[in-house]
C-alpha cells in the first residue's frame, strides 16, 4: 500500500477554474508569441520560429507562477544560456549521442551556477544539439531568435495575464510593501527570522528549487495561524460575530454616516439595500480620505460660484454609497476561526461581515477575534 501511495499524484488537488486558467493562459501566450515569432518568408535565415521548449516554458509561466523556476531570470536567462551551449557544442561534437547527452548536462550545470536553472533549458539545448543543420546555418544567432526573444514574449505576456487573472507574477519580490502601502515589515521579518535564515533551512533540505525565501514565510506564517484554530476549534464565525447591526443605506449622506462613527465609535458600518441586502461596508480610512479629496477641493477654489455653475453634477452630496468597499472578504455564519484568522492577520482587515443569503447578519471585528481567541486560551489552561 505505501509503494501505491508513493507512486499516486504528488500534487494537491486542484479546482477546475484554475487549471482553465492555467491552460487558457498558455494558449494565449504561445498564440500571440506565434504570431509574433511566425512571419512569412525566411524564418530560418532570422530565426522567428516556435521551438517545442516554449510549450514547457509556458508550463511553469501560466500553472505555477510562483515557482522560482518560472520566475523571468530563470525563463530569459536560463533558456539563453542553454541555448549558447546547445550550440556550441553541436559546433564541436560529432556524434548525435554524445552531442545530446553533453548539451543538456552542460546547460544544467551553466544554468545553476549562473541562478537561472529553468527545466525547459534542458530541452532548448537538446533542440540544438539534434539539429545540427539549423544551428550551421543560425549559429549563435540562435540563442538571440526564437530562444531569447520568444522566451521574453512569453515572460511579457505572462505577467500581463496574470494581472487580469488576480494572479502575482513576477512572484520573487522580496520587499514588496503591504497591501494598504504601509511600511509594514514583510512575513519574514514578522517570523523573526532572516532572509539569510529562511534562505539556510530551504538549502539545507534541498529545497531552494522548489520555494522562495518569501513562499516559505507565508507558509510558516499560515501554518503558525492554523495552528491557533486548533486551540480555538469549533468556533465559528456566529460564535464571535457582534449581531447587533447599525446600517446604513447607500443614498445616506456623509454627514449622517460621520456621525454614526463619531457617535458609536465603530471602525466599520455596513451598507445594506432592499431587504437588508448586503452592499459593501465604509471604514474610517474611507471618510478620511474623502475629507482629504474635500479639503484639497476647497483648498484649489473647486467650489466657486464659476464652477458651480459649469459643473453641477459635481454639486451632488457625497452619500454613503460613493465611498463604501464593495470588493472585500465576506465570511458566512458557518465560517471557522481559522478562516477569519488569515484576514485580519495578512490581508490588513479590521472587520469582515458574517452573510447569510446576501443578507448580513453580523460583523466580526479584531477586537471580537481577540477576545475569543482570549477566552479560548483561558478555557485550554
Amino acid at each position: 500500500m505505501y509503494i501505491l501511495r508513493s507512486v499516486g499524484p504528488a500534487v494537491s488537488r486542484v479546482s477546475p477554474i484554475e487549471a482553465a486558467r492555467a491552460g487558457l493562459g498558455a494558449l494565449v501566450g504561445l498564440g500571440l508569441t506565434g504570431l509574433f515569432l511566425l512571419t512569412p518568408g525566411s524564418d530560418l535565415d532570422l530565426g522567428l520560429y516556435l521551438v517545442a521548449p516554449f510549450g514547457a516554458t509556458s508550463v511553469l509561466l501560466f500553472a505555477v507562477p510562483n515557482s522560482p523556476l518560472a520566475q523571468p531570470w530563470s525563463a530569459v536567462v536560463g533558456n539563453t544560456v542553454a541555448a549558447l551551449v546547445g550550440v556550441a557544442v553541436c559546433m564541436t561534437i560529432a556524434d548525435s549521442a554524445l552531442r545530446v547527452a553533453l548539451a543538456v548536462g552542460l546547460a544544467i550545470t551553466a544554468t545553476i551556477l549562473c541562478r537561472a536553472l529553468h527545466p525547459p533549458a534542458g530541452a532548448v539545448a537538446m533542440t540544438a544539439a539534434l539539429n545540427p543543420e539549423a544551428i550551421a546555418q543560425l549559429g549563435f544567432w540562435f540563442a538571440l531568435a526564437p530562444i531569447a526573444v520568444g522566451t521574453c514574449v512569453l515572460v511579457i505576456l505572462a505577467t500581463v495575464y496574470a494581472r487580469i487573472t488576480g494572479r502575482r507574477y513576477p512572484f520573487r519580490q522580496f520587499d514588496d510593501p503591504s497591501n494598504n502601502q504601509s511600511e509594514e515589515k514583510n512575513p519574514s521579518e514578522r517570523l523573526g527570522l532572516s532572509e539569510e535564515e529562511l534562505a539556510g533551512i530551504l538549502e539545507r533540505y534541498r529545497h531552494s528549487f522548489n520555494l522562495g525565501v518569501e513562499d516559505l514565510a507565508r507558509l510558516i506564517s499560515a501554518a503558525e495561524l492554523q495552528a491557533a484554530t486548533h486551540v480555538t476549534a469549533p468556533l465559528t464565525a456566529k460564535d464571535v460575530m457582534s449581531s447587533s447591526l447599525i446600517t446604513v443605506g447607500p443614498e445616506t449622506a456623509l454627514g449622517e454616516v460621520a456621525e454614526l462613527f463619531k457617535r458609536h465609535r465603530f471602525i466599520s458600518l455596513p451598507v445594506v439595500g432592499n431587504d437588508e441586502k448586503f452592499l459593501g461596508v465604509i471604514f474610517q480610512m474611507h471618510l478620511i480620505r474623502q475629507a482629504r479629496e474635500d479639503a484639497i477641493r476647497l483648498k484649489r477654489g473647486y467650489f466657486s460660484t464659476l464652477n458651480r455653475l459649469l459643473d453641477r453634477k459635481r454639486e451632488m452630496p457625497v452619500t454613503a454609497g460613493d465611498i463604501m468597499e464593495v470588493a472585500g472578504p465576506r465570511v458566512t455564519t458557518n465560517s471557522p476561526l481559522g478562516v477569519l484568522l488569515p484576514m485580519m492577520a495578512v490581508e490588513d482587515v479590521d472587520a469582515v461581515p458574517v452573510l447569510e443569503y446576501d443578507r448580513i447578519v453580523g460583523i466580526v471585528t479584531r477586537t471580537d477575534l481577540i477576545a475569543a481567541l482570549a477566552r479560548a486560551a483561558v478555557r485550554s489552561g
